[in-house]
């Protein structure tokens, strides 16, 4: 049986464990709107909008979590902008930007002729190389999410539920939507050190989803999914430690296996009931 407290004698692994905790937290949080509203092709858009703002980060020198950030709020806040003003479908206009902003990455990218390991990081994810910086700026963020969150909760909850009654009601339903979009964009954005560009909608939405399978109330499906990004970031980065693979993958993979057996579970439950009410 392995020795479950030999990687926590690594710098490097308990700084990837608080990390992807910190990470686990802010996606979920915002991760329950995202599911409830269906805006998981928002989230896997933005998530490849940052990827400019890293390279441009990474041109520049500075911090690559930073620059992601900045593209992926104003990514985020663009698209509901042009959503608004221009009468085009939200996917429509999702798909434009999205496509738009991940091909200047990808033309940036081409002309760097240093050492780029770093952006592939980004892309693929490498929560095992976290910094001390970077993990402070983790915890600000999602320390900030979940604050935020929770002094507008009734307010998102309205808008997100009944846009309409909250307008008549007079709440900006145009602000709320757009600090959600902010939200999304910060937990994307620091998600990206943890399992990458391509993968971070998944950490977004995955434990929310699973969540949603058995929650019957909104606090409840908050719990669940923090409760079950928390085991996915956990186990992942044990996981990939003992089996020597990616731990951004990992994460995710265990995210999906907790969906598919919640999912199973409940299946079955539900024929179970089914096959009991006949008999009966």
């Amino acid at each position: 049986m392995p020795d479950l407290l030999e990687p926590l004698s690594y710098g490097f692994v308990q700084r990837a464990l608080l990390g992807a905790t910190l990470v686990a937290i802010a996606c979920a949080s915002v991760g329950v709107f995202v599911v409830l509203r269906g805006l998981a092709f928002l989230g896997d858009a933005v998530a490849h909008i940052a990827f400019p703002g890293v390279v441009i980060a990474f041109m520049l020198k500075t911090d690559l979590v930073i620059g992601g950030s900045i593209a992926a709020i104003g990514g985020a806040l663009a698209i509901g902008l042009v959503g608004r003003r221009s009468g085009l479908r939200e996917d429509t206009i999702i798909g434009i930007v999205f496509s738009g902003m991940f091909a200047l990455g990808i033309v940036l990218f081409s002309t760097i002729r240093a050492y780029t390991g770093d952006l592939l990081g980004a892309l693929l994810g490498d929560v095992l190389g976290i910094s001390a910086g970077q993990l402070w700026l983790a915890a600000l963020t999602a320390l900030f999410v979940v604050v935020v969150l929770w002094l507008v909760w009734k307010e998102i909850v309205f808008v997100s539920f009944d846009p309409t009654g909250a307008a008549a009601a007079g709440l900006p339903v145009a602000r709320y939507d757009a600090l959600l979009l902010v939200l999304v964009g910060l937990a994307i954005a620091i998600s990206i050190q943890i399992v990458g560009v391509v993968l971070v909608v998944a950490l977004l939405v995955t434990p929310a989803a699973t969540a949603r399978l058995i929650a019957r109330k909104l606090q409840h499906m908050l719990f669940y999914a923090l409760l079950f990004a928390g085991i996915s970031a956990l186990a992942g980065i044990y996981a990939s430690y003992y089996l020597n693979t990616a731990s951004g993958g990992t994460i995710v993979l265990v995210a999906t296996a907790l969906f598919v057996v919640v999912w199973v579970m409940q299946a079955l439950g539900a024929r179970t009931r089914d096959l009991t009410a006949v008999r009966g």
